[in-house]
C-alpha cells in the first residue's frame, strides 16, 4: 500500500500519496490515521509529520482482502470450531438418538447413502436398500428427504420380519415399506413440522403430528432432525413405519362394508384391473348404498347379459390415479374410466360427487385411495 503523508497549512489539512498531487480533505477530530491504522503519535520526518499505521495493522498484508489483525482473528474463531466439534458426534462419525427430539443441523459433501453409512447407526436400513435395489436412488441426485429407522428401530419389528423381507421375492414389498420412508424434496424440520401429511415416494401419505411435545411421522417419533447430505436430508426416526400393503380390493374386502361392489366387481371382471399397478382412486358405494336402488337393481345388472351396462356404472366410480381429498374438493369434475366426468359440488352438508355425498375420506391402499360414498352414482 502506497505510504501517505498528512500535513497543516495555514489551518487545513493535506495528504500526499506518492506521484499525486497534493490533496484538500477534512479528517475526523482526534484521528487522522489512514483506514486499518492506530492511533499514534505522529514520526517527524523532515519539516512536515507523518502518520504511519504499524506494520502489524496495515491493511491487506498479504493481498487477502483482510488485515493482519482480522486474520489472527478468524484463525482463531477456526481453530476453537474445530476444537468444539472435535467433542461432538457429527454425521462424518455417529448421530446419536435420544428419547427426545434432537435438533441437528449438520453439512456434509456426501450423499444420503455415505452419510448414512457414516453414522453407523444405520447398517439395517443400508442392507435394505441394496436389497431392495434402492441404493443408486438414494445416491442419486434428488434432491431427497429420508426419514431413516435406526437398527434399533427395525429390531422392534416382530421376530423374522426383516429377514423375510430381504428376501429376493419380497423385493416389492421391501421397496414399498423403504419408499414410504422416503419424500421427494428436500424438506427440514420447520417445513416437515407445517404440514399434516407428506406424499411419499411410495405414493401413499405418511401422517405428521405432535404427540406429547414430540413431533411424529405415522407412529414413529422424530428423533434427529436436520442431518444435511449433498443430495437431501436425513432425520432419525425411532420406528419403522409400515405403508398399507393390501391393494383396494384387499381393503375393501377387510371392511366388511363393500360385499356388494366386490360382487359387482367379479361379475364385471374388474377385479383383477383394480389389483394392477395404479395407481386408482375409488369411489365406493357401501351394502347400504345399493340397497337404495329400486327392487330388483342390483340382481338384474349382476346378469351375464348386462355385464357391459355393470361395468360402465362401476368403472364410473373409479378415477386414474391417487387423488386425496384435499385434491378432490379443488376440482369441479372428476374424470372418471368410464370416460364420463361425475361433477362435483360442495354444499351444507358437505361434498358430493355424481349427486352421492362422500362420507369417508383418503383409506390408503398399497394402489391407490378409497373415499366412501353414500348413494350409487348412475352415469347420465
Amino acid at each position: 500500500m502506497a505510504s501517505r503523508r498528512v500535513v497543516s497549512l495555514r489551518g487545513k489539512y493535506y495528504r500526499k500519496v506518492p506521484n499525486q498531487p497534493f490533496e484538500a480533505f477534512n479528517p475526523v477530530p482526534g484521528n487522522l490515521n489512514p483506514p486499518g491504522g492506530t492511533r499514534r503519535k505522529p514520526q517527524w520526518r523532515g519539516k512536515y509529520p507523518t502518520y504511519r499505521p504499524r506494520k502489524d495493522t496495515l491493511p491487506d498484508p498479504d493481498g487477502s482482502g483482510q488485515t493482519k489483525e482480522q486474520i489472527t482473528m478468524l484463525t482463531s474463531l477456526v481453530l476453537s470450531s474445530v476444537a468444539v466439534l472435535g467433542g461432538q458426534d457429527t454425521c462424518s462419525s455417529q448421530v446419536k438418538v435420544s428419547t427426545q427430539p434432537m435438533m441437528t443441523t449438520v453439512a456434509s459433501a456426501e450423499d444420503i447413502v455415505v452419510v448414512a453409512d457414516n453414522a453407523g447407526q444405520f447398517k439395517t436400513l443400508l442392507a435394505a436398500a441394496k436389497a431392495a435395489g434402492l441404493v443408486e436412488v438414494l445416491k442419486g441426485n434428488g434432491p431427497l428427504t429420508v426419514f431413516a429407522p435406526t437398527d434399533d428401530a427395525f429390531s422392534k419389528l416382530p421376530p423374522g420380519t426383516v429377514e423375510m423381507l430381504l428376501k429376493p421375492e419380497n423385493k416389492a414389498a421391501l421397496a414399498s415399506v423403504l419408499t414410504y420412508h422416503v419424500v421427494p424434496g428436500k424438506m427440514m424440520a420447520a417445513d416437515v413440522l407445517k404440514q399434516k401429511n407428506l406424499n411419499t415416494v411410495n405414493g401413499q401419505r405418511a401422517d405428521i403430528s405432535m404427540k406429547n411435545g414430540r413431533p411424529m411421522i405415522d407412529k414413529a417419533a422424530i428423533v434427529a432432525t436436520d442431518i444435511k447430505a449433498s443430495n437431501g436430508v436425513i432425520h432419525v426416526i425411532d420406528a419403522v413405519i409400515l405403508p398399507e400393503q393390501n391393494d383396494i380390493i384387499g381393503v375393501a374386502t377387510k371392511a366388511g362394508t363393500f360385499n356388494t361392489l366386490a360382487a359387482a366387481l367379479t361379475e364385471a371382471e374388474l377385479v383383477e384391473t383394480l389389483q394392477g399397478k395404479g395407481p386408482f382412486t375409488v369411489l365406493a358405494p357401501t351394502d347400504e348404498a345399493f340397497a337404495k336402488l329400486p327392487k330388483g337393481t342390483v340382481e338384474n345388472l349382476l346378469k351375464p347379459e348386462n355385464r357391459e351396462t355393470l361395468k360402465t356404472i362401476l368403472l364410473y366410480h373409479v378415477v386414474p390415479g391417487r387423488v386425496f381429498s384435499d385434491q378432490v374438493v379443488t376440482l369441479s369434475e372428476a374424470p372418471t374410466a368410464a370416460g364420463i366426468n361425475a361433477p362435483i359440488k360442495k354444499t351444507k352438508d358437505g361434498l358430493t360427487i355424481g349427486g352421492a355425498r362422500v362420507v369417508a375420506t383418503d383409506i390408503e391402499s398399497s394402489n391407490g385411495v378409497i373415499h366412501v360414498i353414500d348413494t350409487v352414482m348412475i352415469p347420465e
